[in-house]
């Protein structure tokens, strides 16, 4: 199998883990919304964002540090090095699982004060295990992902998000008598019983291949001595630059959770009002438009070590043929689902959403019209991101983010304090930032990659083939919404415009043979639409 169907076989295995994952928190999300509203929603949204930026902090870069230096270390045959890369971050790590857990436990209350939303105590107190238990896990899939051995991954987290569902659903409905602030404290503590289950299924998975692991590490042919401080080192060069990147996006979300509800306020509305449309923003709308990034980061997360393989053993043209895959599909994931949402935001958010009030279903419909532009850049910067990571430039998308950020954070405060725009400032500004990221992501692969993107295939086939399916959807939600409903039309136009869109990448060429023969008896499926001549 080639480098780049081998990455793409890891990014599968991860897609469909997500797939299963997103399932499951429809499951979670969507009842959770219904039972404690935008209301419950704001509060459990303000702790969120605080919690990603502290768990960012304390490991965001190392899982892809980690990853990168033991497939290095594996490259050249130094299984023994490779090992110790990941013991020497998995101690790093626990001491920083216990820092951050430790801080919020006694800095809670001050914390969600000064973001001016003092009910969200209860959602980020409920957070505190997680912020131990998550770094543990993150050691363990950085390992296995350096190893470009993607289940073990996807098995942690489909565990992880299954007790989160059960553990959340659970606490959310026993403690909905105490309050909706309590209640929305139970859905965060489902987030903490996930990290526990999920870190115990990796490390059960690493100690059943350990013996395997073990024998790897004594066949070693690298017999030089990679020391604990030129490892932490090596760690800290890569992780660094990361997690400040990474840092960036749940420091917007932050930035958003103080900012939008005091420039909110400043126009006349109450402190529950603004909580409120916060909620819809970040706790409806945005749940919809980080479902695509599924597939995205399970392509980021395959996309860094096949590079850095590649890249270490100075395969130009195949880093070069991995880097067009990883936009090409990137693409083909985002285009269509960003379409899809700005056609059918509104219907989609009343058949999810039913339990809200007429007004917060048009108001979060408007809202994921806006945002849903966004699924197109979003996906493109985890893509990217991935890639100069891979290429070893992990300072480049940071500067990139940084800028789009400044950018985000000039925008918020200027249009959420327009009464006539409010509470959709906050999701334009998201749209801009990443674009301009994106954009400034894409000019710096193609310098340091010295690649000349093939325009129609990455480009111009998916764009058309989404355009068309988007058309598809809204025609056919238009029709049949007065012969069977409002939700039914909607969840038949979704398929429809899921079938025209596979016909049309089919016809156009888009997907290939070797993209089929990543899914269960794909090349069996490649042979058949070949022979009807339905695949080029």
């Amino acid at each position: 199998m080639s480098k780049d169907n081998n990455f793409l076989k890891g990014a599968a295995i991860l897609g469909m883990a997500g797939v299963i994952v997103k399932i499951l928190g429809a499951i979670y999300r969507i009842p959770i919304s219904n039972i404690i509203k935008s209301e419950g929603m704001g509060y459990y949204q303000t702790a969120y964002p605080f919690y990603v930026l502290l768990l960012t902090l304390s490991t965001a870069g190392f899982p892809v540090a980690i990853a990168k230096l033991v497939s290095e270390k594996r490259a050249l045959g130094d299984f023994k090095g490779a090992h110790k890369v990941f013991k020497v971050a998995l101690v790093g790590l626990l001491i920083g699982g216990i820092l951050t857990s430790v801080f919020v436990f006694f800095a809670a209350e001050n914390i969600v004060e000064s973001l001016g939303n003092k009910n969200a105590y209860y959602s980020l107190i409920a957070l505190v295990p997680a912020l131990f238990f998550v770094p543990i896990m993150a050691a363990f899939r950085g390992f296995f992902q350096g190893r470009q051995a993607m289940t073990p991954t996807a098995l942690s987290q489909i565990s992880e998000q299954l007790f989160r569902v059960i553990a959340g659903l659970f606490f959310t409905y026993y403690l909905l008598d105490k309050g909706i602030p309590i209640a929305a404290g139970g859905a965060s503590f489902g987030g903490s019983v996930g990290a526990m289950v999920g870190a115990l299924a990796i490390a059960l998975i690493y100690l059943y291949r350990r013996k395997d692991i073990l024998k790897e590490v004594n066949e070693s042919i690298v017999t030089e001595e990679y020391g604990v401080s030129k490892i932490v080192k090596d760690l800290l060069v890569i992780a660094i630059p990361i997690t400040i990147g990474s840092a960036i996006a749940p420091i917007m979300d932050t930035i958003d959770a103080a900012l939008v509800l005091k420039r909110l306020q400043s126009i006349g509305y109450t402190e529950l009002n603004a909580n409120d449309m916060y909620g819809q923003l970040k706790g409806l709308a945005q749940t919809l438009i980080n479902l695509p990034q599924v597939f995205s980061m399970a392509l980021a997360i395959s996309l860094v070590p096949a590079i850095s393989h590649s890249s270490v053993r100075k395969k130009k043209k195949e880093v070069q043929s991995i880097i067009s895959s990883g936009i090409r599909v990137t693409l083909l994931i985002g285009l269509p689902c960003a379409f899809g949402l700005f056609v059918l935001a509104k219907p989609i958010i009343r058949l999810l959403y039913f339990k809200n009030t007429i007004e917060t279903l048009n108001s979060t419909g408007e809202i994921l019209a806006v945002l849903s532009f966004g699924v197109i850049f979003l996906t493109l910067v985890q893509s990217l991101t991935a890639i100069l990571q891979g290429l070893g430039k992990p300072l480049v998308p940071v500067i990139n983010l940084f800028i789009g950020a400044v950018v985000k954070v000039i925008l918020t405060f200027t249009l959420t304090a327009i009464p006539s725009i409010n509470i959709k400032g906050a999701a334009i500004s998201t749209v801009i930032a990443y674009g301009i990221a994106s954009i400034l992501d894409l000019i710096s692969v193609k310098v340091y990659a010295e690649i000349k993107l093939n325009t129609k295939d990455v480009f111009i086939k998916p764009l058309i083939s989404a355009l068309c399916m988007a058309v598809a959807a809204k025609i056919s939600h238009l029709l049949l919404m007065s012969i069977i409903g409002d939700k039914l039309a909607t969840i038949i136009a979704i398929i429809i415009g899921a079938l025209v869109y596979l016909v049309l990448l089919l016809i156009t060429g888009s997907i290939t043979k070797e993209d089929l023969s990543l899914l269960p008896k794909g090349d069996k499926i490649g042979k058949k639409l070949e022979k009807i001549r339905f695949m080029k």
